[in-house]
Parts: C-alpha cells; sequence; structure tokens
C-alpha cells in the first residue's frame, strides 16, 4: 500500500457513519510535522496532546501516532518537488483523522498551495476557526474577553478554487473579448458595462451545495452550544455580489427554514413574531410597517412582499415559535462582511457562529485571532463528511525554525479540536486548563511575553511552554 512509509504495528482505524467519526480506544492518527517552525512546534504539541490522553484515561487510550510527510520533508524523502506524495494521501485516506504543522507554498509549479490541496482533495469543506481568549493573553482590546466565536469558512469554492487566466494570455483575451462582445450585451442590467482589455481573470463558483452543506454544519454546531449562544450568522457581501454572496445568504437561509424549520427561527421572522406577541391586535401591515421602517415609502410590490411576508410567518409557524417558543430556537441572521469586522470588535458579544465563504472567512479569522492573542494562539480544521485535518493556522517562519522559541499554541489548540471531534472531551478540557493557568501565571513565549505588562523577561521556549501547560493540567 506505501511506498516509503509504514504505519505503526499497534492501534486500529477510525471509521466515519453517517459524516460522524467513530472513534477506538487506540486510534492511529498520521501526523504531518510541517516545514520551518514545524521542527519545533509539532513535537511541543505532540507532548501536550499525549500527556493530556495519559491524565485523563491513563492507559485506556492512547494515540499511536503515524508520520507522514507533505511539504519540504516530502521532497527530501521522495524527491524534488514532491510535495504531496501519494503515500501521504492514501494514510489520510486510510485513517481519517490527521494532524499538520505549518507548510510552505511550493516553487515550481505543479500545486499552488499545500493547504488549498489536501482541503480540495479530500473535500475538507468546512474550515472551522474557534477565536476566545485566555486571561492574561495581551491584547490591544480592551475587552477581548467578549469575543467567544467559531467561524465557519466554506473550503473548496470561491476564487480559492484558483481558475484563473493571466493578463495577456490567449485565454484570458479570449474570454474578455466573448463577454465584452456575447454576454455582457446580452444581459440588460449590466448595461454599458466592459471589462478592460489589460484585466487578468478569475470566477468566483459559489454552488447552493457547497453553501448549504456549510450551513448545514454550522447549525448542528449551534445545536450542541449552550442555549445564549445557539446563533448563526450569514457573513456575506450580497449587497454588490448578488448572485455568488447574495445566493449564499439565500440558500442559506431556505435550508434553516426547511431542513431546521422545527429548530431554527431567522432574525425577521423573530422580529414579526415578537410585535405580534407585544400588541396581539397588531394588523398584519402594522406589524410590516414596524419590522420594515422605510415601508411607506416602498414601491407598492415591496410593500405587498412585506406583508406576505408577515403573514406567511404568522400563519406557518406562529404555534411552534410564537408565544416567545422562538427565543429557544437556533437564531439565524446575516450580516454584510464589511460590517462584520467592526462589529466583532465592537459588539463582540452578540455574535456565535459566523458562517461565510473562502475569501471572506480568511480574512475574518484571521481578524479575530489578532483581537484574542494573534495567530500564535488561533486553532483551526478542516472538516468533509469522511476526513478532517487539523492544523496551525500560521505561516512557516523559517527564519525561526529549530531555536525553540516559537509559540506552539495554534497547533497545540488544534489537537484540543482534534481531541473534541474524536469525543475525547476530558483531555481536550486538560489541555484548555493548562494553556489557560500558563497564560495567567504569565509563563508565555516571546511573542505574548513581549506585550504583557510589564514584559516577561526572559520568556519560555517552544518546549518550555509545552511543560507549562502539562504542569498546569490540575489548576
Amino acid at each position: 500500500m506505501y511506498e516509503k512509509i509504514a504505519p505503526p504495528t499497534t492501534g486500529s482505524r477510525i471509521t466515519f457513519v453517517d459524516g460522524k467519526p467513530i472513534v477506538p480506544d487506540d486510534p492511529i492518527i498520521p501526523f504531518i510535522r510541517g516545514d520551518g517552525i514545524g521542527v519545533d512546534i509539532w513535537p511541543a504539541a505532540q507532548k501536550v496532546i499525549d500527556a493530556a490522553v495519559k491524565a485523563a484515561y491513563d492507559d485506556e487510550r492512547k494515540i499511536n501516532w503515524f508520520k507522514i510527510y507533505v511539504g519540504d520533508e516530502a521532497c527530501e524523502k521522495y524527491g524534488t518537488y514532491q510535495y504531496l506524495p501519494e503515500d501521504s494521501l492514501t494514510a489520510i485516506r486510510e485513517y481519517g483523522i490527521a494532524i499538520k504543522g505549518p507548510l510552505t507554498t511550493p516553487i515550481g509549479g505543479g500545486v499552488r498551495s499545500l493547504n488549498v490541496a489536501l482541503r480540495q482533495i479530500f473535500d475538507l469543506y468546512a474550515c472551522v476557526r474557534p477565536c476566545r481568549y485566555y486571561t492574561g493573553t495581551p491584547s490591544p482590546h480592551l475587552h477581548p474577553e467578549k469575543l467567544d466565536v467559531i467561524i465557519y469558512r466554506e473550503n473548496t469554492e470561491d476564487i480559492y478554487l484558483g481558475i484563473e487566466w493571466q493578463q495577456g494570455s490567449e485565454i484570458a483575451d479570449k474570454l474578455i473579448h466573448y463577454l465584452n462582445t456575447e454576454l455582457i450585451p446580452a444581459t440588460p442590467e449590466h448595461g454599458k458595462k466592459r471589462i478592460r482589455l489589460d484585466s487578468g481573470i478569475g470566477i468566483k463558483p459559489i454552488s447552493k451545495t457547497g453553501s448549504q452543506r456549510l450551513v448545514r454544519r454550522a447549525i448542528e454546531h449551534a445545536l450542541r452550544l449552550p442555549k445564549h449562544k445557539q446563533m448563526v450568522t450569514l457573513v456575506h457581501k450580497g449587497n454588490i455580489m448578488k448572485y455568488t454572496e447574495g445566493a449564499f445568504r439565500d440558500w442559506g437561509y431556505e435550508l434553516a427554514t426547511t431542513e431546521f424549520r422545527e429548530v431554527c427561527v431567522t432574525e425577521r421572522e423573530s422580529w414579526i413574531l415578537s410585535n405580534k406577541e407585544k400588541n396581539p391586535d397588531l394588523s398584519i401591515e402594522e406589524n410590516a410597517r414596524a419590522i420594515d421602517p422605510g415601508f411607506d415609502a416602498m414601491t407598492t410590490e415591496k410593500r405587498a412582499e412585506i406583508i406576505e411576508e408577515v403573514k406567511t410567518v404568522l400563519d406557518s409557524i406562529w404555534d411552534t415559535h410564537g408565544n416567545r417558543q422562538w427565543k429557544d430556537k437556533v437564531m439565524v441572521n446575516d450580516r454584510i462582511a464589511d460590517s462584520i469586522f467592526q462589529q466583532i470588535q465592537t459588539r463582540p458579544d452578540e455574535y456565535s457562529i459566523l458562517a461565510t465563504m473562502n475569501l471572506n472567512g480568511d480574512y475574518l479569522s484571521d481578524a479575530a485571532a489578532a483581537i484574542v492573542g494573534g495567530l500564535g494562539m488561533g486553532p483551526g480544521a478542516n472538516i468533509g463528511d469522511n476526513c478532517a485535518i487539523f492544523e496551525a493556522t500560521h505561516g512557516t517562519a523559517p527564519k525561526h525554525a529549530g531555536l525553540d522559541r516559537i509559540n506552539p499554541g495554534s497547533l497545540i489548540l488544534s489537537g484540543v479540536m482534534m481531541l473534541e471531534y474524536m469525543g475525547w472531551q476530558e483531555a481536550a478540557d486538560l489541555i484548555k486548563k493548562g494553556i489557560g493557568g500558563a497564560i495567567a501565571n504569565r509563563q508565555v513565549t516571546y511573542d505574548l511575553a513581549r506585550l504583557m505588562i510589564p514584559a516577561v523577561d526572559p520568556p519560555l521556549k517552544c518546549s518550555e511552554f509545552a511543560q507549562a501547560i502539562i504542569d498546569h493540567f490540575n489548576d
């Protein structure tokens, strides 16, 4: 089965049923050390994960690690430009879960991004990025502890699909000519718009399938949260990109109000129901006027549309969602992308799960991580129906490689996500407690140490921070 690697001689496979992992007590889990600082942060993360499993379950459970190769290390073992060998893909496919350090961007063609390639090969459509604050972590924000969100980023579509053509290439020129002379003139709403002849061209595909399976996972996650955190916000720029990002929003609402009808309520539905609860004699038109303050200035057709919306909500879900029953449902709302960037800073406690497309999610997850301590404390997971890969969310920082100074928190917290995904919550909780204890005790690596007041000098090494986390398991 393998050319240059061999799995552990002990351990069992993780299997999947209906998209959920069935985890034995002795799972075999492939790991990719990663490039650059992977040489430092992976041993630290592995040490913490193993210690937590041992502390939580003694000898009843154990991870059997399987070293596989992707990135620069793969080229050393398999040959030049062999960044993504078939051995490693086979191992991930066989064992279902993997964890990895940061990977380099390949030079010399082939795949543009190893991270994107892995997501697309295994159809890992949900990039999950929790952002929460650990007390004592230095932050430029006055109240970073108010931010506790989970970002669900669609992983396989949008401009990250990588379908684009360079300016001046034959295909770009042909496509621009076809669009300018055939398709754009045939679409009246585009008017006299034309694409400049010296443009590069990219395609932004957003599908109903991709959108709804992401939102489905986000809602399922919300249902596992405490009642006060059961909210999913669809983040989009649909006011400008109506047929891609606007469609994402519409398809998200469609899923919530059909497949999850009994357990979800939309924000507008909650307004309609609340208005009726406050004033049972309120007419449908008065209710419509209350939810849309500009109602009287609208066209006759638009007013009729909103009146019909109010009537439909009251007729269809009053019995199941009215009389404040909606307060126990998952709230689904939407926000414009540029607005959410300022709202996670000014009103962070109003949000719980943010579901969005690929590019928005990339920007948003890094911005949220900055509020709670930076990418060094930002974990990530890429999850599909039959596979999951957990990863450090930062880069390879090659100039720091081998110096034992980088913060391993991102990869350690990704290990926490992996343990939670496996159902090993007790071990995951120990690590979270250990990280919180170490930071509160000002036992941190240089990236956090230099920002603390007063600054911590000397800071801990990468390996020392791992040990400090273990030492605080029982705080």
